[in-house]
């Protein structure tokens, strides 16, 4: 599938929502804009991969409730957390002038009621998928689970993780839900890449997303960007100082990065298991075997 939006209209102001199922790519997405925007400020050192965030912010930390609302979101605070996470998205938007990226593993549906989106203070959002098959792979050493419960959790519909002490409830849905949600209707403010087309061809992938937002970096300027955030040097990094997103259970943040690692690792019921509950987009996006 290609990507869309190319002839969306600049946004100059408000929320890019940097969206995906989790293990997907959303990551590195945020390190490759981040290092293409110190690149094209001048800046001289390279940055480091815990400091992504300069350029990008979360939006399910239970920090911003506490500062925007006023409470502390607790388990079983669900319904009081969607009825502020409008406020919460309005106040981010607010904070920086021009765009600010936000990630979020959010699908696009309501939350007791409450659209999960903000679409007030949202200019565009950038929407990376990636193969089920090797999704199941990631996400099971992302939670420290078999993979037989990553791949129950994945086809599971309206899956939400719980609220706990620095992150609210996020609605993720099962994977189908989840990529359907965003996808469904092309849209001009949504851009859609795929995690295969950003390994196997990160100069027309990356660049093409530069040229979407009218970053319009040189060449040399694209290149070095998509070297300081390779899967490798991410990796690398994390290795070197450590990854503070990393979850305590799992052993690293940046473990493969590749294509393809279930025809190693998935047993030909596992793979029926996800084709079955997932056939109908991964046929939209190229991933039936």
């Amino acid at each position: 599938m290609s990507v869309q939006g190319d002839a969306a209209p600049a946004p100059d102001s408000g929320i890019v929502w940097l969206a995906s199922y989790p293990k997907s790519g959303n990551t590195w997405t945020r390190a490759f804009l981040s290092n293409l925007a110190t690149i094209m400020a001048r800046e001289k050192e390279a940055l480091d991969v815990n400091s992504i965030n300069r350029f990008s912010i979360g939006e399910s930390f239970t920090q911003l409730y506490q500062e925007v609302c006023g409470f502390d979101p607790k388990p079983g605070d669900h319904r009081k957390v969607a009825e502020n996470r409008h406020r919460v998205q309005e106040a981010i938007a607010d904070q920086f002038e021009g765009l600010i990226f936000c990630k979020t593993h959010n699908a696009l549906v309501i939350d007791r009621g409450q659209s999960i989106i903000n679409f007030a203070v949202t200019s565009g959002a950038i929407y990376i998928v990636r193969n089920p098959l090797d999704v199941a792979i990631s996400l099971s050493h992302h939670i420290n689970k078999p993979l037989d419960h990553a791949i129950s959790v994945m086809a599971t519909p309206d899956v939400e993780t719980p609220i706990n002490e620095t992150r609210v409830h996020e609605v993720w849905g099962s994977w189908s839900q989840h990529v359907e949600s965003w996808t469904r209707k092309p849209h001009p403010a949504i851009y859609v890449m795929r995690y295969e087309d950003m390994l196997n061809d990160p100069e027309k992938t990356f660049g093409a997303l530069a040229r979407h937002l009218l970053l319009n970096p040189t060449a040399a300027e694209l290149d070095l960007a998509i070297k300081r955030s390779s899967f490798e040097s991410l990796r690398e990094q994390e290795g070197e100082g450590g990854f503070k997103e990393k979850p305590e259970h799992a052993e690293r943040f940046f473990r493969e990065g590749r294509a393809d690692q279930w025809k190693d690792v998935l047993t030909p019921r596992q793979v029926d298991a996800i084709i079955s509950a997932h056939g109908e987009q991964m046929k939209r996006f190229g991933y039936l075997p």
